[in-house]
């Protein structure tokens, strides 16, 4: 193996390294972005709230936003559980 393969193996290591941290960043964002709108609308996530954050996080961000700004906390947990 010589050097520049050495150092060609070592860039695709790092970039998706790099990638990996991005999408785990990204998602905890999005998780503490559902979070505060919940607290906003219903004043504390209890733990029936905890377990829908994952299911709004799976959805297109405007659906997750209209659900939690739309709907009752009944009504988001009939929908989401």
């Amino acid at each position: 193996m010589n050097l520049s393969q050495i150092y060609q193996d070592w860039r695709e290591k790092t970039l998706r390294e790099g990638q990996q941290e991005g999408i785990k960043q990204g998602v905890k964002q999005g998780q503490e972005i559902v979070e505060n709108l919940l607290k906003l609308r219903f004043g504390k996530i209890d733990k029936a709230l905890k377990q829908v954050v994952k299911r709004l996080l799976n959805l297109p961000p405007q659906e997750s936003s209209r659900l939690i700004l739309q709907s009752s906390r009944e009504e988001l947990l009939a929908k989401l559980s």
